[in-house]
């Protein structure tokens, strides 16, 4: 609990001094540029900071699915999920705009392809059959949930502010918080006690009320000339953003509960490993991209 008080606020400033560095460089012109384009740019594309950001923790990632793929005795490759989650997260945030919705999916696809022939190439470059099926199944599934899942907050990034972007985080992280005291406080009714004993029914209504309460005065805050918005701008997406958020960190639960482990690594005292941490929102951001494009025809 302690390592958690003392880090928690440390990697929210950190999150929130990205974010704004972030919506700073956003447009401004290259300084080494004098005028010319640089393929096809002459100013920093929207994203820059939160895509190399999210690049290190897929990475680590990876590398941490691919220690619990071994832990379950699944062999795998750190190089081989390294390299699905990043080309998964390059196709999230490199496809042009102007592809047509053809070429893009044809594209996605291309990458699933290169990931599938690659994970069984290397895993029977020793001439045997053995395991390599598993393994090839774990670098795919290093390619849609670290790459294709985790890349929708770049695509977030890519058609919104930084702060919008912010607002999707702080919603889905509020309601992992509201949940975690609340549980501690008046937590008695397991949620589901064979997969996390921790959490309780109690601490999911704690988590999902912050959650929505967050998700309410921040849009608020976000969009000051249109007033006070309406009750359901703030319960609607904290509900969606809390439940499935919470969702995301059981699913994460059954990677560590299949591998016979607590944690996902120590990479963060007091938190775990790096899933252990981007868990809910790898989960949220594709639901959040369609909510964000959902509200931006509604107003």
């Amino acid at each position: 609990m302690r390592k958690r008080l003392l880090l928690g606020p440390i990697m929210i400033a950190l999150m929130l001094a990205a974010l704004w560095a972030d919506q700073w460089l956003d447009q401004r012109p290259f300084p080494w540029a004098q005028g010319q384009r640089i393929a096809g740019l002459d100013h920093w594309p929207p994203g820059v900071i939160v895509f190399i950001i999210v690049l290190t923790l897929s990475i680590l990632g990876a590398r941490e699915l691919a220690a619990i793929l071994a832990d379950k005795g699944i062999t795998s490759s750190r190089r081989i999920s390294t390299f699905a989650a990043v080309l998964g997260l390059l196709v999230s945030c490199l496809i042009p705009s102007w592809f047509s919705a053809v070429d893009a999916a044809a594209a996605t696809s291309m990458s699933a392809m290169l990931v599938l022939a690659a994970a069984i190439i290397f895993f029977a470059r020793n001439k045997t059959v053995e395991g390599v099926v598993a393994a090839t199944g774990g670098a795919l599934l290093s390619y849609v949930y670290l790459g294709l899942m985790f890349g929708f907050i770049l695509a977030i990034r890519r058609e919104h502010t930084a702060w919008e972007l912010l607002w999707v985080m702080l919603v889905t992280k509020s309601c992992d918080i509201g949940a975690y005291f609340t549980g501690k406080a008046i937590g008695k009714h397991k949620l589901i006690p064979w997969l996390s004993p921790g959490k309780t029914w109690e601490g999911l209504f704690g988590g999902v009320a912050l959650a929505c309460l967050v998700a309410y005065f921040g849009w608020w805050i976000l969009n000051p000339d249109n007033g006070a918005p309406m009750w359901w701008i703030g319960v609607v997406p904290g509900i969606i953003f809390a439940v499935i958020g919470q969702a995301g960190d059981l699913f994460e639960s059954v990677f560590k509960r299949d591998a016979g482990i607590k944690d996902s690594g120590r990479a963060i005292p007091g938190f775990g490993g790096v899933l252990d941490v981007i868990d809910s929102p790898v989960l949220v951001g594709p639901f959040a991209y369609w909510w964000l494009r959902w509200m931006d025809g509604m107003m």
